[in-house]
């Protein structure tokens, strides 16, 4: 195993030992890991014929190496010999530094999670594979997804002064409030929605929500409720869990949670993606809603429904995902016929905050819905032709291709369509893909 640290970030090299055909070899798979162990990139390493020595869980997980750790325990990309050595994750509970409280309590969450995720079948959310005790350790396995936290890109488009655009705010809405009213039919409640929690999946490029360790499903508390929640046995104290500046004061400070509370979270995160400001800080002086309007320009509607979901008080929230959905809709479909009226920032910009503009992607996707698809946007480039571009690179290189169209475009205005090939095949470090991605375009 290599290792090796910047004052950016981690990066480990894992060696795996292959056997075929009689030959054991080294195999290389790579590993980048972020300052606080978000997982950037992962090669998955060809899975062995023999175990080699690998430590084996209940006859059937065969773990390859730590994707993670944490107080409650260690993380491990496994192969499920049961499926065809089909790459998994495997959480094993191991406290580490607590008292008997805190450990009964972080196993009551762990199994907790293990619960929930059992109940869960809807893409979107890891599936669940088992839940197991081996040499008196706890273990959960779930489906192993490929991609990256929202927390990792949009550091990555910090680097490049960037957040995200109000149309890609709208589209991740769109693409989560349906998961969460799913959820909260069956009486779930998520209680950790955050970048951190929410992965962009690099095959479906849908975003995925993780994490289920502090959600509850026993339950759901009335918004009317004067006293604390009540767990089954109406005995221990209300659970007060949640990350500081995403979760709601009734869930940090009463251990209330409500379906609004999660929708209360996912504002709070939608508003950190558009403006780049820690939720903290947004959160110093006064509520998140007295705060984000003036750090970031997006239309009336949309700061509108935000505000809703932002509101102090659960009762005055939407009261249902469904509800932010059907306004997100209805706001939509008005945005194809009409221009979208803006609400500007002020001139000064704190920290991190950047003004969103539409982008030259966002243009193009509002003309690929219009009847006409081939309207002109810049030169002889047409919209139909710059998204498939768009989605071409993003095969190659990930989410980021996005950013970096749009940089092109702006720096370039009158390019022709071969000259945007070249330029964006520039952007691809591997010459043979960087090749196919300019035959792709040209079909």
């Amino acid at each position: 195993m290599v290792e090796c640290r910047t004052d950016e970030s981690f990066v480990q090299i894992v060696y795996a030992k292959v056997t075929a055909n009689g030959k054991t070899e080294l195999v290389p798979m790579k590993l980048y890991i972020d300052r606080d162990g978000t997982h950037l990139d992962r090669e998955l390493p060809t899975p062995p014929a023999t175990s080699g020595g690998k430590r084996l869980l209940a006859n059937r997980y065969e773990l390859q190496q730590v994707l993670g750790q944490g107080g409650f325990g260690k993380t491990y990309l496994t192969f499920d010999r049961h499926r065809f050595n089909e790459p998994c994750v495997v959480k094993e509970f191991l406290p580490q530094g607590r008292g008997d409280y805190e450990s009964q309590k972080s196993r009551e969450l762990f199994e907790r999670e293990a619960k929930i995720l059992h109940q869960i079948d809807r893409s979107q959310i890891p599936k669940f594979f088992a839940f197991f005790e081996e040499d008196q350790q706890l273990f959960l396995a779930q489906e192993y997804i490929k991609g990256q936290t929202y927390a990792t890109l949009l550091r990555e488009r910090q680097q490049y002064g960037d957040t995200f655009s109000e149309r890609e705010i709208i589209k991740w809405l769109q693409d989560l409030l349906p998961i969460l009213g799913y959820l909260h039919d069956r009486q779930i409640v998520h209680r950790d929605i955050s970048l951190d929690n929410i992965m962009l999946q690099t095959d479906s490029n849908l975003p995925m929500l993780i994490d289920f360790g502090i959600g509850r499903s026993d339950l759901i508390q009335r918004q009317n409720q004067s006293e604390p929640a009540a767990t089954m046995n109406n005995s221990a104290p209300p659970s007060i869990v949640g990350k500081v500046g995403y979760a709601p004061y009734e869930q940090i400070w009463l251990g209330q949670s409500f379906p609004s509370s999660d929708l209360y979270s996912l504002a709070v995160t939608a508003v950190v993606m558009l403006t780049g400001i820690d939720p903290q800080m947004l959160n110093s002086q006064a509520s998140v809603k007295d705060q984000w309007r003036s750090k970031a320009s997006v239309s009336t509607d949309l700061g509108q429904i935000l505000d809703r979901m932002l509101e102090a008080a659960p009762a005055n929230r939407y009261q249902s995902a469904a509800a932010v959905l059907a306004d997100l809709e209805q706001f939509t479909r008005a945005t194809l016929k009409c221009p979208i009226t803006k609400v500007s920032a002020p001139p000064t910009v704190v920290h991190n905050a950047i003004k969103q503009q539409p982008t030259m992607i966002d243009h193009c996707l509002l003309e690929s819905n219009s009847l006409n698809s081939n309207v002109s946007i810049k030169s002889d480039l047409t919209a139909t032709f710059i998204i498939k571009c768009a989605k071409e690179l993003t095969n190659c290189i990930g989410p980021i291709a996005t950013m970096l169209v749009n940089k092109t475009l702006t720096k370039y205005p009158k390019l022709t369509p071969a000259e945007l090939i070249e330029l964006l095949a520039q952007k691809i470090p591997q010459p043979l893909a960087a090749n196919e991605f300019s035959q792709r375009c040209r079909s």
